[in-house]
């Protein structure tokens, strides 16, 4: 996983909505949801309720 896409994740995770995101970054919401639709299976998720709970696994390994 690329860096951008950790920092997208983790955001995400927190409960930013795409635009809150994009607007942090500045970068677009269409790129914020093309990095998370690309870490989604890296991670192993399907849904972005599952992101805090990846990013632990991840992190603590």
């Amino acid at each position: 996983m690329t860096a951008q896409q950790l920092q997208i994740v983790r955001l995400a995770a927190k409960g930013l909505a795409n635009w809150q995101i994009a607007e942090r970054l500045l970068l677009s919401d269409r790129t914020i949801g093309f990095h998370l639709y690309q870490a989604f299976p890296k991670l192993g998720v399907t849904s972005r309720a599952q992101l805090r709970d990846a990013l632990t696994r991840l992190e603590g390994a």
